[in-house]
């Protein structure tokens, strides 16, 4: 490393650029504290609980679900923030809002509402965390949403990279990013600040490693078949070397710990060479380079991603988990063209947002109420609407 990372603190967001609605600020926390505190207390955030990621929430109360997941990244983003004298509190609410507009299910979920949602805009989750933390959530007397600090919608919105010109990897710009940063520009032509960078991949690191806990406690693979993954059944082997006839827990614990650990400490090597390559003197300086500043080495990036080519083969494609999220994407799919068809059938405060069935405005109306359920909600709303029991 060029030079010590404690040098690096000249581009840490300091002073926000300010709220859609004009606010007095608290005078015993920052900003960024507020925006995190207003997360915690939505009612998206609390709904977390219930909604998963691969597992659906009867199969056992072990996994990880979106709460859960979410608390880890906050942690691992905190980590590296400190090393690198960033913004700790932006990224903490940045690591906790980042799956607020996850559908229930999982991907599975999101790729059946997404399917649904085609010919009326399409779906994202990314775009529903906006119309979660801007509109949906009606909690204050002088606006909806939770008017929180444009640093922090930027990165719930661009913490993937740029939305628009030549460097977005997106094919359109979700309509509802685009309705909102019509009247509050949120930059998508550039990467988003350092904080949010650092929510992305502190994101990438606990969910392939917390999939890792997950699959092998759920049986979907073993030990032995982790052991040809670069990096992972390196780590293994020497956490096996070093304490023979160690039990399984302890074994998958200690090795997801060192493995945590080594891609954090990557991160920290890398982001510290290009700091060094860029010197740059502001967050603006951060969004304007081109590429990301927070990010894991070449090295690094090809064993996140033969990891991931594992978890796909082996996790996320099991016929066991194929079996439980083709009845997931059926709930999803079924409701949604009910409620669409039939929008007397939702709840008064949900149908009297509704157009006329089949409209473009009724299909965002269902879009959002769907989005919106647990799994177990889903699960028990999809009986009440299809079960032949006359139960209501």
């Amino acid at each position: 490393m060029p030079r010590s990372l404690t040098e690096f603190a000249l581009f840490a967001a300091d002073e926000s650029r300010g709220r859609q609605w004009p606010e007095d600020e608290s005078p015993s926390r920052t900003p960024y504290m507020r925006d995190r505190d207003r997360i915690i207390h939505s009612g998206a955030f609390r709904r977390m609980k219930h909604k998963t990621q691969v597992f659906v929430y009867h199969e056992g109360d072990y996994y990880r679900t979106r709460l859960t997941h979410s608390l880890e990244v906050a942690q691992i983003a905190r980590s590296i923030c400190r090393v690198l004298r960033l913004d700790e509190d932006l990224a903490e609410a940045l690591a906790l809002a980042h799956d607020l507009g996850h559908t229930p299910f999982g991907h599975a979920g999101e790729d059946a509402l997404a399917h649904a949602m085609e010919p009326f805009g399409g779906f994202d989750h990314n775009a529903h965390s906006l119309r979660l933390v801007t509109k949906l959530e009606q909690r204050y007397a002088k606006f909806d949403g939770l008017n929180l600090t444009w640093e922090t919608l930027e990165g719930i919105v661009k913490h993937n990279g740029p939305l628009i010109g030549p460097l977005s990897k997106k094919a359109a710009l979700p309509e509802a990013i685009a309705e909102f940063n019509a009247t509050f520009d949120l930059g998508l032509d550039t990467f988003a600040g350092a904080e949010a960078q650092v929510a992305a991949v502190a994101d990438d690191i606990a969910y392939n490693n917390h999939d890792i806990d997950d699959g092998l406690r759920a049986g979907l693979f073993t030990v032995e078949d982790l052991l040809a993954v670069p990096l992972v059944g390196r780590i293994f082997s020497d956490v096996m070397d070093l304490y023979p006839g160690l039990d399984r827990s302890r074994l998958i614990h200690e090795s997801v710990r060192r493995l945590i650990t080594a891609m954090i400490e990557d991160v920290l090597i890398e982001t510290g060479r290009r700091i060094a390559d860029s010197n740059p003197q502001s967050p603006d300086d951060v969004r304007a380079l081109g590429r990301p500043l927070v990010a894991f080495s070449p090295a690094m990036k090809a064993n996140d991603t033969a990891l991931k080519t594992f978890l796909f083969k082996n996790m996320y494609r099991h016929y066991k988990v194929n079996r439980m999220l083709t009845k997931a994407k059926r709930v999803v799919a079924e409701m949604f063209q009910l409620f669409l068809a039939e929008p007397g059938v939702l709840p008064a405060a949900w149908g009297q947002l509704c157009g006329a069935s089949g409209s473009r405005e009724t299909a965002r109306v269902v879009s959002d109420y769907i989005a919106g359920m647990t799994d177990r909600f889903a699960l028990e709303e999809h009986k009440r609407l299809f079960a032949i029991d006359m139960e209501l």
